[in-house]
Formats: structure tokens, sequence, C-alpha cells
């Protein structure tokens, strides 16, 4: 149950897996610094990590004549002192769009992107100067672009659900016959599906990593997964346990599922009889949503949106929707429902009339 499921010793174990065959492909002083986040990071997040080193690497050995044949394994840590401060904003500026020889674009990248991307060298360069293993860390006179807090959260109001989960039951005029039969084999796993995301606020990862037997049907509780690795337990209402009790006594009972370790417990199965991957589930979404609310760009973290902000008008709780969104951070929550903070304003404005009356 929960994080002792085989569904995540597997997926642990594969990431450990997929970390030391990426670390074999980088230099031994970029395995040093991994490693010393190990204790302090996911292991999904130092495998983005070493993707982003290697895109690093591999840029200086397509820019720089000096290192061509060569691969990122085989550097020395004296190749970091070698880079200046130019080089390194050279290479945000690549991060940002680079349009290959034949004028097409190979890769473009937003500002939150590119700062993500340049973390993990910027704290490269940190470990080693602390360290005393290098002198001077050029990515510090590199500033990163400058991010926007976005209050214009996209979230859908009460019409826009319903509206969404009437797509899941009926449809829409514009589908074919053969989609139509399609989604009649799957109306209770999906509607299911999107009532539990819309009614708890979990995100899609902990939707995917679900078990049947992380669902009770007595308290109406869900125990998941967080993206960090903890273990939580979430209670649902009684709508949720409605759509979800219908897909498991319905379509689930009538699946054969593969017999493969994670997946014959998995409490959302695929036509297939595997477990829903992440994929398979934000598709599901965006399928229904380009139906009912094709004028909002709406994902599974919408559909989060849409729950934690409807928790806070409820409730005026921050604190409370921190806790079971699964914020670690409070000031993530309030910057994400500030904009929550600008309705109540305009209310209290229409709130205050004097009424003034013609002498």
């Amino acid at each position: 149950m929960g994080k002792d499921s085989e569904f995540y010793k597997e997926k642990k174990n594969h990431q450990t897996l997929r970390l030391r065959a990426l670390l074999q492909e980088l230099p031994g002083f970029v395995a040093d610094y991994i490693y010393s986040k190990e204790m302090t990071s996911q292991t999904s997040t130092l495998v983005s990590y070493c993707y982003d080193l290697i895109t690093f690497f591999n840029y200086i050995i397509e820019e720089n004549p000096l290192y061509k044949g060569m691969k990122p394994a085989d550097f020395k840590l004296d190749i970091l002192e070698k880079i200046s401060s130019e080089d390194i904003a050279e290479y945000q500026r690549y991060l940002e769009l680079d349009i290959g020889s034949d004028n097409k674009t190979i890769h473009e990248n937003g500002k939150r992107a590119i700062a993500r991307k340049m973390a993990p060298l910027r704290g490269l360069y940190h470990y080693h100067l602390i360290h005393k293993h290098i002198k001077e860390d050029p990515t510090v006179l590199v500033p990163l672009p400058r991010l926007k807090k976005d209050k214009n959260i996209i979230r859908m109001n009460n019409y826009e659900v319903q509206a969404i989960l009437n797509a899941v039951e009926n449809g829409n005029e514009q589908m074919t016959e053969r989609q139509r039969k399609y989604c009649e084999r799957t109306k209770q796993r999906d509607l299911a599906i999107l009532t539990l995301m819309l009614g708890t606020g979990i995100r899609v990862s902990e939707c995917n990593g679900l078990d049947i037997t992380d669902v009770d049907f007595v308290v109406n509780t869900i125990t998941i997964v967080r993206k960090g690795g903890g273990q939580d337990v979430l209670y649902f209402g009684d709508e949720v346990h409605d759509v979800l009790k219908d897909y498991v006594d319905g379509e689930r009972a009538a699946i054969a599922p593969k017999a493969k370790e994670g997946h014959e417990k998995a409490l959302f199965f695929s036509m297939q009889g595997k477990r829903m991957s992440i994929d398979a589930i934000e598709k599901l979404v965006k399928k229904y949503a380009q139906m009912a609310v094709p004028n909002k760009h709406i994902t599974p973290h919408k559909l989060r949106s849409t729950y934690g902000t409807a928790l806070y008008r409820e409730t005026g709780d921050i604190r409370m929707v921190a806790d079971v969104l699964g914020h670690e951070n409070i000031n993530t929550t309030i910057d994400y429902y500030a904009a929550i903070e600008d309705e109540h304003k305009r209310e209290a404005a229409n709130a205050v009339n004097f009424h003034r009356k013609d002498n």
C-alpha cells in the first residue's frame, strides 16, 4: 500500500538504474556533485540534473573545436576553470533558442525552463567552489531570466466543471460513432478519474500510482504518495465515493489485468489491462476538456488548481489548502491563490454602497 507497493518499488529501482547509467556518461567530478545531493533530492530530480549537464557538456564539445570528438565523460575538473562567464551567458542564450544548419528549430525554452536547466550547472560550480576544487564560479556573474509571478491562475468555474463531467457521460455531437463507442466502454473509468482529481486535488502522478488497496470506501480515503516520496491520506466526499465504487464494481471488475508487477493491483486500468500511465491520464483530461471547455487550456494540474481554489473559497484557510494539496512551503500556496484575494477586494468594493440620493 502507498509507497510500499510493488509499483513504487519498481519505479524507484528503475530510476536508480537510470541514474547510474547517466552518471557513466558524465565526468567523475559531476558524479561527486550528484552524490552530494542524494540525501536531499529525489532520484527523479537527479536524473533530470544529469540530462541537463549532459546537454551542457555536449554544447561545449559542439561549440569549441578543442573538444571535438570528446565525450562528456572525458572532461577533467579543470574544464570548469576554463569556462568564462561569457561562455555561460552564451550557453544560456543557446538554451533559449537554437537553430540548426537546416534552419529548423532544434529546441526552444521559456524563461522558467531555462532557469530550471541552469540550476544543476550553477549547483555544480557552487559545490566545487565551496570544496575549494576551483577558485571562481562564473555562473554567479550571469543573471538568470527574470520570472514574473502569474496571478492569472487557469481554473474552471462550477459551470465548466459540470460541462467536463457531462462530456464524459454524454460525449458531444462532433464525436464519430467509433469514438462514441470507445468512450462508452471507458465511461465509468474516465468519470472516476476526473471526479477524483477534481474532488481531491491530487497530482496526475499521484493518480497514476494509486492501487485498489489504497482506497478505503468505509471511511472515504485514499492513500497517496506525494512527489517528494512521502505518504499521505486524503478524504473524499460522497460524489467521489459513488463514481469510484461504480467503476471498481463495474468496468474495473470486468478487466483482466496483465500479470506483471505493478499492474494487477492498479486502481485505474487501460483497455489493455495495464496501469493507466501519466501520459494516458493527461490525454484523457485533454480530450474531454477540448469538448467542454475549448476556450481554456485544461490539464490535470488545472483540475488541481480548480479544487484548491474552490477549497480556499469555502474555507478561507490557506494553511488547510496547503496541507491538502501537499505544498511543503505555504508560500507556494499563497502565491498560487493570490488571485482569489483580488476577487475578495472587488467583492468588498461592491459591498459598500451609500446610495447617494439626488437633492
